[in-house]
């Protein structure tokens, strides 16, 4: 039989071929096998028959050649096929992806019987099938063994120890790749990379073309904040004890730890020969256990490792007892909630399998879920606790859109409308909602909760009590609403409010004072539609004498000629039509902002009417807010009035009188419901010299702390002033918040001075009318406001060095001062005549101001010390001549220690003729001592509850210290500041808050702080004049800090001393204690400002051109930190929605030159402040090719544009 079917008819070797030709039979050769002899085979089978008796019956018979040939092409067939299948095997080993691939093509090459076979066996018959294989090797085997070129094992009788195989066919391969077949070559793995048998001490091997080093060299270490690393920093650390433990009564002052001795032999035994097990092991090995010993000692690490848990537990456990014990307990509730984020820093005390703490994912989400779960029993629970849901929809912010928020708003705000504290959350949140913000929505719910609570106020709400400290709730929220008007640019609207509420609490007739709030707003209505000159304007006599006068039958107006009526030509708008169309917009758009705040009525004594009002906006947009359909047609009728300026004219009568009929019906609806009730003198005084400050008089009054840092918008947080003059310096209470008029960008320079015309008219008018109305207290104040403010104008001169205007501001200040001492009820007020004095003493007339003082302190007659305006005029004027000394050695023959020494005496003062006595020095060191331990001991803490009485502490205090200062040195001035502080820590500075904020408002600083910001400025004063350390002026600065960090002064001073220092850590870590300590957003402001001003610092250094310059300070990476500290500040309650965090945010981004960032940085402001211009007006600014983006941006959210693009353009045409 063949080898192949197909090849059949193929001769034999030994035959001669039947027909074809020499070179046929030679193609055919390979298909026989000339090596095979039956009788050599024969031999071999009947030896191998001798070993294996079983395998004798299948050779029993003498098989045929053709038999033979068959049975030996069987068995090349079934070699190939083993062959394969070890091929097969080892692919399968490393390539486990390709096992079904090659499973097939095996299967494939053999042939169909024997395919089929093997398909048909299952995988327990693998070792039959290698049998067989072996079995038909063998006899490959004997067929080959013929030949020479072998020498088989199985062939040699003799085995000996030496015996090998040989193989001396020439491999083409090895010559031509210079190396040997790596399937020749014996393969295995190394473990370790040193060798056994040699010195580690001195010898060492090398290992070449390692794949594993290769991969470690390749792989990076990790870093802090990858995955694995975060992870390693929540889990629990492991406790260190020593293994001989001791019990010790008290802590150790160290821990020892065992030293093992390491030249010691190793122990051996029969299960250990090596002593390279350790003793757990070696007791396995013996089928032992561990001993108790260790048995203990592993159930404490255990209990150690699982101590943290169980405390966890513990108070899980305490908390679910109490609130089930005690459900009604809302504080237990909230503290129960944010016990959970403590539970979530450390791993689950509730994992059930081993592993499942790692595994568990520590998420937000997961943490937001469990509190809402608490809150929701929470409230089932207490139904009626407004503080529980206002939880809830703070945490509900991060799951529910805006629009689900707001309904839940609005239920909650339905079922408490007598809650001002919601009231005020849901405004702001409202007002911060960028996607639904307009601004007259926004303007209609301060009206609809304003009215709410006065309804609540009057009682016609029976549903619901009043709650208390509504009433001042109520002016918080009407401040807050006048603000928020101011910073959308609708100024004019702002002054409305105040005018209409001014008018309906101070000029309030008898008749309607008994009626309810509303009815009497229905009364009011008719004044304010009259026509008639409101508060502030000239002629304004206000409602109680309208009302008279309409009882009596109406005005009798008397036209009389103004005197001194100039009309001062407006300045051009436009001054350089060189410049970029945006710059142009922005000097536009502030000049009107700072002229045009009030809002226009004709001035009836010019016989000027509707038509003369060139922006209609002006005269009826801030009445008219509420409907957009309307704004759109005022912005309609002025794009008219503006397209042709030849019959503007013609048309600009028919417009605005179609505008009259329009709004006529709705001039006061948005007023109406603003107006509220105040009783309370206390708040009715608030209200007014808010309004002052609102329009830039200083009155040393602040705003409430609910609306503070919304309102601020403004960087001047940071002036220092006059920092040369520590101990007289003149601070405005209310820095931060910007005053009407004066609204610009971020880079461009303040340089407001004062107000226009108009407004400097509108202010002094307020005071003509509003003096009358008080007694000699209240009316002695108010006089002090107003010199107080022509005093801040002067310092804005100075501060601005502008000599022009300083020369013109004197006299109108100085004229107004004297004007006032001549009033007959003013001229014994010590107060104005000490800012008279120091009004000429900043003008430079120090003589003249000397001669003021003098007068004014032989007026005040022999009161002394008890007389708390001789004592404050005494103080300035010392203070002012100590600040003239030029150095330490001239204070004993200086004035101030006359005029400190006349105090104490309690005499008649005479001016000043030379050096003081010595025995004077004494007394009066005796007499301050006196006066305040007499103050301190017998004056009862009840009557520190008034203002005056503060005062008078405080001011007894600075001379007391000035005066020690003078004549011992600053360590007694500075032990007296101290020994005052500690006795008013324990009682006056908690009675002084508590007032404070019963009141809602800050009357004046604390006695504590006021002494305290005196000891620092004492401190600042001498290190400025003599050499003295800086530690002692850091400590009390910081002391003091931690205990009033909304201070601005005493942070301007902390910021000005650090910015001295090359090392930033101490500063940086007491900025860290702050911040977590308190909820004041002035810290993270100065923290802010501070390194912003190293950064600045470093980089003037460095970029000197001349010379070679090394920098001292490096810039350590100020700008990431810089970036963290506005990022941790803007996710503060009260940083979220401060303007002026996120200008400076803002702006220093930009400076950074990184546009796309800073544009990104805007979106995100708006998102928490759509309400303040201010933010648009900077993005024109840093982007400029978006004006006309940003301008329909603002347009859409209804905030004030007073140039629109097309009256630009016109503008720039003509």
């Amino acid at each position: 039989m063949a080898l192949f079917p197909a090849f059949a008819g193929a001769g034999e070797p030994g035959e001669t071929p039947a027909s074809g030709s020499e070179g046929s039979r030679r193609e055919l050769d390979w298909l026989s096998n000339p090596s095979f002899c039956t009788e050599d085979a024969l031999k071999l089978h009947q030896r191998a028959a001798d070993l294996t008796p079983e395998r004798s019956q299948l050779i029993s018979r003498s098989p045929s050649r053709s038999e033979l040939s068959g049975r030996s092409n069987t068995s090349e067939d079934l070699k190939q096929s083993t062959k394969k299948r070890k091929g097969k095997k080892k692919k399968h080993h490393h390539h486990k992806k390709r096992k079904k691939k090659t499973r097939e093509e095996s299967s494939n090459s053999e042939s169909g019987s024997d395919s089929e076979c093997m398909k048909d066996k299952p995988r327990g018959s693998d070792t039959n099938h290698e049998r067989e294989a072996a079995t038909l090797n063998l006899e490959d085997i004997t067929s080959n063994g013929v030949t020479s070129r072998f020498v088989w094992l199985e062939d040699i009788q003799a085995l000996t120890a030496e015996t090998f195989r040989t193989d001396k066919n020439p491999d083409p391969a090895n010559w031509e790749y210079k190396s040997l077949y790596r399937g020749d070559i014996a393969r295995y793995k190394r473990k370790g990379d040193s060798c056994l048998g040699i010195d580690l001490k001195k010898q060492r091997i090398t290992w070449e073309s390692s794949m594993v080093e290769k991969k470690q060299s390749h792989k990076q270490p990790e870093r802090y904040f990858t995955k694995n690393s975060v992870q390693l920093l929540s889990t629990d650390g492991i406790s260190v004890y020593s293994k001989s433990q001791t019990s010790s009564s008290g802590p150790s002052t160290f821990i020892p730890v065992s030293q093992l001795d390491s030249d010691a032999p190793p122990t051996t035994t029969s299960v250990n020969p090596l002593g390279i097990y350790d003793p757990l092991t070696t007791l396995w090995l013996q089928g032992k256990g561990p001993s108790e010993h260790e048995t203990l000692k592993q159930q404490a690490s255990q209990e150690t490792s699982e101590n943290v848990n169980s405390i966890l537990k513990a108070k899980v456990e305490e908390y679910n007892r109490m609130v089930r014990e005690n459900p009604r307990d809302v504080h237990t509730w909230m503290e129960f909630v944010s016990f959970q984020d403590e539970i979530m820093r450390g791993p689950s005390p509730y994992a059930i399998k081993e592993g499942e703490q790692e595994i568990r994912r520590k998420s937000f989400k997961l943490i937001l879920e469990k509190k809402l779960a608490i809150l929701e029993r929470a409230i089932e629970s207490n139904p009626n606790e407004v503080d529980l849901k206002l939880a809830k929809l703070k945490l509900c912010t991060e799951f529910w859109e805006p629009s689900s928020l707001i309904k839940e708003w609005q239920k909650l705000v339905f079922l408490h409308p007598n809650n001002p504290v919601l009231w005020q959350k849901y405004l702001l949140f409202c007002q911060s909602q960028f996607s639904t913000f307009s601004v007259s929505k926004v303007h209609g719910l301060y009206g609809k909760c304003l009215s709410t609570l006065a309804a609540v106020q009057d009682g016609s709400m029976v549903s619901h009590p009043v709650l208390p400290g509504t009433e001042e709730a109520m002016l918080a929220i009407f401040l807050q609403q006048c603000h928020f008007l101011r910073q959308a640019g609708h100024s004019e609207k702002a002054v409305s409010l105040f005018q209409a509420l001014i008018d309906f609490t101070f000029f309030k007739p008898d008749s309607v004072k008994d009626l309810p709030t509303r009815g009497q707003v229905e009364f009011f209505e008719p004044f304010w539609d009259s026509g008639e000159p409101r508060f502030g304007e000239k002629g304004a006599k206000g409602w109680k004498s309208w009302m008279h006068q309409q009882e009596k039958g109406g005005w009798i107006i008397i036209n009389k000629p103004d005197e001194d009526e100039e009309d001062v030509a407006e300045d051009q708008e436009i001054k350089d039509k060189t410049l970029p169309k945006w710059q142009i917009w922005l000097d536009i758009e502030c000049s009107r902002e700072k002229r045009h705040w009030l809002p226009w009525r004709p001035d009836k004594t010019k016989k000027q009417t509707e038509e003369d009002c060139e922006d209609p906006e002006r005269q009826f947009l801030e009445e008219v807010i509420g409907d957009p359909a309307l704004l759109s047609l005022i912005h309609t009728c002025r794009s008219l009035l503006s397209a042709d300026w030849t019959c503007s004219l013609l048309w600009k009568g028919a417009i605005t009188h179609l505008i009259c009929l329009v709004f006529l019906n709705v001039l006061f609806d948005d007023l109406g419901p603003s107006l509220i009730r105040l009783s309370s003198p206390d708040l009715q005084f608030q209200l007014l010299y808010s309004f002052l400050q609102f329009v830039g008089v200083p009155c040393g009054h602040s705003l409430f702390p609910s609306n503070l840092y919304i309102a601020m918008d403004e960087n001047n947080i940071f002036d220092t002033g006059q920092s040369e003059r520590p101990l007289t310096s003149f601070d405005s209470l209310l820095s931060g918040v910007n005053s009407i008029g004066h609204m610009d960008t971020m880079t461009r320079g303040r340089q407001h001075i004062g107000h226009c015309k108009e407004g400097e008219e509108f202010i002094q008018n307020v005071f003509h009318l509003m003096l009358p109305l008080f007694s000699r207290k209240e009316n002695a104040n108010l006089s002090v406001c107003w010199l107080q403010y022509e005093i801040s104008k002067v310092v804005q001169c100075l501060q601005a060095k502008n000599k022009k205007k300083l020369k013109s501001q004197g006299k109108k200040s100085k004229k107004l001062a004297k004007n006032l001492l001549k009033a007959s009820e003013n001229r014994n007020n010590l107060s104005l005549w000490k800012l008279y004095a120091y009004l000429e003493w900043l003008l430079g007339n120090t003589e003249d101001a000397r001669k003021v003082f003098d007068t004014s302190l032989c007026l005040a007659g022999t009161e002394g010390m008890r007389n708390i305006q001789l004592c404050n005029l005494s103080l300035l004027y010392a203070s002012l001549e100590v600040e003239l000394l030029e150095s330490f050695e001239e204070t004993v023959m200086s004035r101030a220690l006359h005029i400190l020494t006349k105090l104490a005496e309690s005499g008649p003062y005479v001016p000043y003729t030379g050096q003081v006595l010595s025995v004077n020095i004494l007394k009066a060191r005796k007499a301050y001592e006196h006066a305040l331990q007499d103050y301190l001991t017998e004056s009862p803490v009840s009557n520190w509850d008034q203002a005056s009485s503060s005062s008078q502490l405080v001011n007894l205090v600075g001379c007391y210290v000035l005066f020690q200062y003078l004549t011992v040195g600053i360590d007694a001035a500075v032990l007296i500041c101290r020994h005052i502080s500690e006795k008013l820590k324990g009682f006056a500075s908690q009675k002084f808050e508590s007032i404070g904020e019963n009141l809602g408002i800050h009357n004046f600083p604390t006695a504590l702080e006021a002494v305290t910001l005196m000891h620092t400025n004492l401190l600042r004063y001498h290190m400025k004049v003599s050499i003295y350390p800086l530690n002692p002026l850091r400590e009390a600065l910081t002391e003091a800090l931690k205990l009033y960090p909304s201070n601005q002064s005493l942070w301007r001073s902390y910021i000005q001393i650090q910015s001295k220092s090359h090392n930033a850590s101490k500063a940086r870590r007491f900025f860290d204690r702050v911040t977590r300590s308190t909820k004041s957003l002035e810290p993270w402001l100065f923290a802010i400002q501070a390194e912003m001003m190293r950064k600045k610092l470093v980089e003037n250094v460095q970029r000197v051109d001349v010379g070679e310059i090394y920098s001292t300070i490096p810039e350590t990476g100020l700008t990431n930190r810089i970036k963290a500290l506005f990022e941790h500040a803007i996710q503060s309650e009260n940083g979220a929605h401060c303007p002026l965090l996120w200008r400076m945010y803002l702006n220093f981004l930009f400076s950074l030159g990184n546009k796309e960032r800073s544009k990104g940085l805007f979106y995100k402001a708006l998102q928490n402040c759509p309400w303040a211009k201010v933010l648009y007006m900077d993005a024109i600014e840093y982007f400029p090719d978006q004006l006309q983006e940003t301008l329909d941006l603002m347009t859409e959210k209804e905030l004030r544009v007073r140039v629109p693009v097309e009256e630009l353009e016109l503008l720039l045409e003509d």
